[in-house]
């Protein structure tokens, strides 16, 4: 009887298992951007949407806004002109950029969709406009490269497959555990990835893209001589990704 008990548990967890890797299939597609193939389960404008719901918690858990206009409007000149001049133009997405109150937190992010935000701890140690321009450039580029909605998929599908490996197996948290690794290494990708976007948009909208190794330099100052090893952090070390910024730039100089 136990083992009767025991099969079905198997033959239930390789169901769910062999589900996730049907939906997994199923939802790769090319994105128009990047040309890059991934996994998705959402549209551009679930993204969006996602993105607008989440604006204002994510804006408060940093202070709320910067309350000078003059330099929200400056966040916002730089940010628009990136688009304009763009590939991000020609996308879907709702672009919106957001100087947050966080003087002590040396921070930007994008939420799918296209909101875009800089606290002003870091906004305040850039050198100039075109340092700004590479910061903003990063963040488009992570939403040109859906990061976030790959994130999700891939999130669910490990989701999944702990499940269908909890009821097979009792296997889990091990499962569990190498798709928290396997999220991390693609973090890491997304980072370069959108390095290189943002690298692309300065130059095609007359920025110097050699700032944004300057931008690179004041987050290795900020991190202190004690920062994480890049194998333990989601996003490169900032020396790996100056060398690989030094590489976009010669690329899209030849073009």
């Amino acid at each position: 009887m136990r083992g009767s008990k025991l099969k079905i548990r198997l033959l239930i967890g390789l169901a769910i298992v062999a589900f996730a890797f049907f939906k997994k299939c199923n939802s790769k597609e090319q994105n128009p951007y990047t040309g890059r193939i991934q996994t998705i389960n959402m549209t551009s404008d679930q993204e969006i949407n996602l993105g607008l719901d989440s604006r204002d918690q994510m804006a408060q858990q940093h202070g709320g806004l910067y309350p000078d206009q003059k330099y929200q409007a400056f966040v916002d000149m730089v940010g628009n002109k990136l688009v304009q001049n763009s590939i991000a133009r020609e996308t879907p997405y709702k672009y919106e950029f957001h100087l947050l109150r966080d003087d002590q937190t040396i921070n930007a992010f994008a939420l799918p969709g296209g909101q875009i935000f800089i606290t002003y701890a870091l906004f305040s140690k850039l050198e100039n406009e075109d340092q700004l321009a590479g910061i903003l450039g990063h963040e488009i580029g992570h939403v040109l490269g859906r990061h976030s909605a790959e994130r999700i998929a891939e999130t669910e599908f490990w989701r999944t497959i702990s499940m269908g490996a909890s009821v097979g197996a009792d296997a889990g948290g091990l499962v569990n555990g190498i798709g928290q690794q396997t999220l991390l290494k693609n973090g890491r990708g997304d980072e370069l990835e959108s390095d290189d976007l943002g690298v692309m948009m300065m130059m095609k909208s007359g920025y110097d893209p050699y700032q944004m190794i300057g931008v690179m330099e004041i987050l290795k100052a900020a991190a202190g001589p004690d920062r994480v090893p890049e194998f333990q952090s989601t996003h490169p070390d900032p020396d790996n990704r100056i060398e690989k910024i030094k590489e976009s730039i010669e690329k899209y100089q030849r073009h």
